[in-house]
């Protein structure tokens, strides 16, 4: 992978949207879903989304939930309410606004687990880990990770690679700058546009969610699939999870996906799941080995799981295979291109 191919022209579409929330009830195990748990899962598909607060709750207001909570008989402590009793550490991440626009990388339809918990600040679950990202006064990037035991060092080693930290933007966009005016023109706006290096079972399966839809609701379909994983903690009133492993997508059956909402995206996503899991070494493995592959020879493996098109597959490709040279191809990327 050369430096040159790091940034997809892709990512000068940034799309704007505020993620909804989820109200979803936690998984406290990974043991296999019930019946009832699941139904309670369905119904919360049902409710209005709550939109994440803008600033931090007051002390009056963390109060009043910690009360509610107490009165429910809830035992697990929210992240959100620890954060109003100490100050997060947050540890500088050694990238400068030049190099992580969290506004521009967020937000722009590549992930779909990440929410906003602050003006400028941005949490979300990288593997295991719970972690919050921030800018500082001077524009660089900050992060804390929450949770009782967190590890810190593991954390950071992760979110440097779902960051694809290792490639320096600056070079790669001057470089493309002096050959393309039109380029040079739009990346004064969009200085920190980045591409993520995300897992590419978690990846695939938000775009699979993403087919001839809109960003408000692949996102209630990617909370519902993330609240079957494992619980990590609150943050602003917002839910945060380990994305499911294949097993625990194999427990949800297509009427379930149906009864949540999916359509006719159900039956490719229980599809793509049993596909992955017949795979010799396990459906992760057989996902990750593609990052080894040539584009078309990765597009094409792709294309074999139930329900993935060229678009979809090209999103997968440069969102999580380090095919940086893929170019996901929707209207507004047609367009654009006779511009």
């Amino acid at each position: 992978m050369t430096s040159s191919s790091a940034l997809s022209p892709a990512l000068l579409l940034p799309r704007s949207c505020r993620h909804g929330a989820s109200s979803m009830k936690e998984l406290q195990t990974l043991a296999p879903i019930s019946p009832a748990r699941l139904s309670s899962l369905l119904q919360t598909m049902k409710r209005p989304r709550r939109t994440p607060p803008s600033t931090p709750p007051t002390p009056q207001t963390i109060h009043r939930l910690h009360h509610h909570r107490r009165r429910r008989g809830e035992k697990a402590v929210s992240v959100g309410q620890s954060l109003a009793a100490e100050t997060p550490e947050w540890v500088p991440l050694d990238l400068a606004e030049s190099e992580l626009s969290l506004p521009l990388t967020f937000p722009t339809g590549q992930t779909f687990r990440w929410k906003r918990t602050g003006p400028l600040r941005f949490t979300g679950a990288v593997g295991p880990h719970l972690v919050s990202l921030k800018h500082l006064e001077d524009g660089d990037v900050a992060y804390c990770v929450h949770g009782d035991r967190p590890d810190g060092a593991g954390a950071r080693s992760a979110l440097l690679d779902f960051l694809n930290a290792d490639i320096r933007l600056g070079e790669i966009w001057e470089a493309f700058s002096a050959s393309d005016p039109r380029f040079a023109e739009l990346a004064r706006l969009l200085r920190g546009a980045r591409v993520l290096r995300q897992d590419p079972l978690e990846c695939l399966v938000q775009f699979l969610c993403s087919s001839n839809n809109n960003i408000a609701r692949i996102t209630k379909m990617v909370d519902f699939i993330s609240s079957l994983g494992r619980h990590l903690g609150t943050v602003e009133g917002l839910e945060f999870y380990e994305f499911p492993s294949l097993d625990r997508l194999l427990a949800v059956s297509e009427k379930d996906f149906r009864e949540a909402g999916f359509g006719y995206r159900a039956k490719y996503i229980v599809g793509t799941v049993k596909a992955l899991q017949s795979k010799p070494g396990g459906g992760v493995e057989w996902l990750t080995s593609l990052r080894g592959l040539d584009l078309q020879d990765a597009i094409a493996a792709l294309c074999t799981l139930p329900g993935v098109g060229s678009k979809v597959a090209a999103c997968v490709a440069l969102f999580s295979l380090d095919q940086h040279h893929a170019i996901p191809v929707d209207t507004h990327v047609w367009q654009v291109s006779f511009t």
